[in-house]
């Protein structure tokens, strides 16, 4: 099975090192917890079992992975393109050990390492555990690139900040490969999982938990839509309100399989804060179109659902900021973000438009206030979907006979030797 250790990488030599100036990073798409690989002795498991020449391929394309995940070069785009173009280079290597046939799955030990505060070490003998490990990796990396895009490094006043059209474009798009990810994760390799490797995972490589940061990466995608929507001369009031109602039922799925899992941890946390922000912030949107929507309608009692509508969008906008707060108070520490996109719009927006409507009707919503309740958000068929994703074509040299060891080629030589070896007959010299 492996081993497992939670000693924090602050600590060396039985002696606490000194923390490091460490700074209140910005939230613009949630990113979990990224996990890196640790340095392992891989040539002890496979030696005689595998090819020399396959076990250095392996060696080599892990250790760059080993060096390339620091913390520091993760703070860059660069390093974070650098990292995932590495990441794709070892899985043909790593694929080999997950076939069958070659029976390789549980005779390497592979570590990783948590870079939260509590620098969990996870080392378990499964390939598959390898796998899982890398693809999360691709998937975490993903959200890290896509905050980045949201978040420019050159914007001085946070209220001043603009999202380039393109930018919310290439972030949406890497919503949904990080979605992909994640999926691939829960359908195709937990699956081959053994029981016991599958209780000693790490809590954020749980089934729940990769089901719910994937279902968020969508409800964050649908964010992004719909601020291109309200920036879109041509998109509807019917248009904007679906994307809202899309954004409220995908944060409500992903607080739903949070909530099924155990979140006693600082991260498990964490993103439980995110998803209730964020949900009650899409529903805020929701009821604010919704009551515009309601409000160009021809029925008497349209009037009225529209100005409860908005009360309510009102109401809810309150309550998110208050979440928001809540959620970057909790560790790790966030700094509380600027309101930009569609809420930039809204949180103006909805306190004017419900402060109109209380003018112009609130004599009406009191005579009928015992009667009226709020109406029921209209309910839509989900769009995104997460992108397709496949594992790419084993590496070529594991296939031939690079990949046998060289003591069993040995063998088959001095064999094939011995078959054409003829002996002949010692005659009796009667010594």
């Amino acid at each position: 099975m492996g081993c497992t250790s939670s000693i924090p990488g602050r600590y060396k030599n039985g002696r606490r090192r000194k923390k490091k100036g460490s700074r209140i990073a910005e939230v613009a798409v949630f990113v979990p917890c990224l996990r890196v690989p640790v340095a392992v002795d891989l040539q002890q498991g496979l030696r005689g079992i595998v090819g020399r020449e396959v076990v250095e391929r392996i060696m080599q394309r892990r250790s760059r992975i080993v060096l390339l995940a620091q913390e520091n070069v993760l703070e860059a785009l660069e390093g974070i393109l650098e990292v995932q173009r590495a990441l794709e280079d070892y899985l043909p290597v790593l694929i080999g050990l997950i076939e069958k046939e070659r029976r390789l799955e549980a005779l390497v030990e592979f570590k990783w390492r948590s870079l939260g505060d509590n620098g969990q070490e996870i080392c378990l003998a499964s390939a598959w555990y390898e796998l899982l490990s890398v693809i999360h990796m691709m998937a975490i990396l993903s959200l890290l690139e896509a905050n980045q895009l949201l978040i420019p490094k050159d914007c001085v006043d946070a209220r001043e900040r603009k999202v380039s059209e393109d930018a919310k474009k290439v972030a949406v798009d890497l919503l949904l490969k990080a979605s992909g990810f994640l999926e691939y994760c829960i359908h195709h390799i937990l699956v081959h999982l053994p029981i016991h490797i599958r209780r000693n995972l790490p809590k954020d490589l749980q089934e729940g938990v990769l089901e719910a940061v994937s279902i968020q990466a969508l409800g964050q995608g649908v964010e992004m839509q719909l601020g291109l929507a309200m920036e879109c001369d041509k998109a509807t009031l019917p248009v904007k309100r679906r994307l809202a109602c899309e954004e409220v039922i995908y944060f409500a799925q992903a607080h739903y399989c949070l909530s099924g899992c155990e979140n006693s941890d600082a991260n498990g946390k964490k993103l439980l804060l995110f998803l209730k922000y964020k949900y009650l912030e899409a529903k805020s949107a929701a009821y604010y179109y919704h009551g515009l929507v309601l409000g160009k309608g021809s029925e008497p009692n349209d009037q009225v659902s529209s100005v409860w509508c908005h009360f309510a969008a009102n109401d809810l906008l309150i309550e998110s900021k208050r979440a928001c707060l809540s959620f970057c108070l909790a560790k790790p520490l966030t700094r509380v973000p600027a309101a930009w996109g569609v809420m930039k719009h809204l949180q103006k927006k909805i306190p004017e438009t419900a402060s109109k409507k209380s003018q112009m009707y609130g004599d009406l919503i009191e005579q009928d206030k015992a009667y009226q309740t709020l109406p029921d958000l209209p309910e839509f068929t989900l769009s995104l979907k997460p992108d397709d994703y496949e594992l790419p074509e084993i590496a070529e040299f594991w296939v031939g006979d690079k990949s046998q060891p060289q003591i069993q080629m040995l063998k088959e030589h001095l064999k094939d030797d011995d078959d054409d070896d003829t002996f002949e007959p010692i005659e009796d010299l009667n010594l």
